[in-house]
C-alpha cells in the first residue's frame, strides 16, 4: 500500500529526532505512553490532533507524536487533514501533491498519496491542493473508506486537523476517529475559547482523550516543552 516518491530537501527537524534527550522529546514519549493506556478496554488506533486556534502548534505536536510512536516499533501514518493551511509536507520535506484532497476528490487511489519519510516506519499523507469544499470532502464516504483501510494497514493513524474554532473541519474528522487530542497555547489561549472548543468537539461526538499544553516556558528558562494531562472535565 506504499508508493515511494521523491522528497524535497526542506525538512523541518523534529525535536524527537534531532534532540532525543530534550525535555520536549521526553514529553512526547510520555504523551505517547499516556495515550496508549488511556482506555485499555477500548482500541484507539485513529487519533485526531487539533487545536483551539491557528498558531497553537498542533501540527508540530502531531508530527512529533507520530515520530515518537514509530520509535516504539509501531507502523504509523500521519494524515494531513488540515486541507486549508497544510504544513505536514513542509515538516517532512515531501511534495504536497497529489495528496489527500486529490484522493477524496476521486482523482487518485489512496496508495498514490501515501509517502514514506526518513523516519523509520512513519509514512505521511500530505493534504494536497486546497479544495473549494474541505469540510464536504472530509465527511465523504471516501474519507470513511480511507480511515478504515489505514486502520488495517497501520498500527496507529494520526490525523492533523484544522483548528476547532476556525472551521468545522476538525469536528467532522473528530466524529470519525477513535479519539481526539486538543492542543492549547500556554499563556495565550483564553480559557473561554478552550472550553468552547471542547464543547464543539463534544457536539460532534468526539471522544476527547486529553489536552496538550504547548509552548510552556518553565520558570523562564528560555525553552519550550510539551505537557500532557488526561483531564478535560
Amino acid at each position: 500500500m506504499r508508493k515511494r516518491r521523491n522528497r524535497r530537501n526542506t525538512e523541518r527537524p523534529l525535536i524527537i529526532q534531532g534532540d532525543p534527550k530534550a525535555i520536549g522529546s521526553e514529553a512526547f514519549r510520555t504523551l505517547r505512553t499516556n495515550l496508549q493506556f488511556t482506555s485499555p478496554d477500548r482500541e484507539t488506533k485513529t487519533i485526531l490532533v487539533t487545536s483551539v486556534a491557528p498558531g497553537d502548534g498542533k501540527t508540530t505536536v502531531a508530527a512529533n507524536l507520530a515520530a515518537a510512536w514509530s520509535q516504539s516499533g509501531a507502523r504509523v501514518v500521519l494524515v494531513s487533514c488540515d486541507l486549508r493551511r497544510p504544513v505536514v509536507h513542509q515538516i517532512f520535506g515531501v511534495s504536497n501533491t497529489p495528496g489527500l484532497s486529490a484522493y477524496l476528490s476521486g482523482r487518485v487511489a489512496l496508495e498514490d498519496v501515501i509517502t514514506p519519510t526518513k523516519v523509520q516506519d512513519l509514512d505521511v499523507i500530505p493534504a494536497g491542493p486546497v479544495p473549494p469544499n474541505p469540510a464536504e470532502l472530509l465527511q465523504s464516504k471516501a474519507m470513511t473508506v480511507a480511515l478504515r483501510e489505514l486502520r488495517n494497514e497501520y498500527d496507529i493513524v494520526i490525523c492533523d486537523g484544522a483548528p476547532v474554532i476556525a472551521v468545522t473541519d476538525a469536528a467532522v474528522v473528530a466524529s470519525q476517529t477513535d479519539g481526539t487530542v486538543l492542543v492549547v497555547h500556554a499563556n495565550k489561549t483564553p480559557r473561554d475559547a478552550a472550553v468552547h472548543a471542547k464543547q464543539l468537539l463534544e457536539q460532534a461526538n468526539a471522544r476527547i482523550l486529553g489536552v496538550v499544553m504547548n509552548k510552556v516556558d518553565p520558570q523562564g528558562q528560555g525553552y519550550y516543552y510539551y505537557y500532557y494531562y488526561h483531564d478535560t472535565e
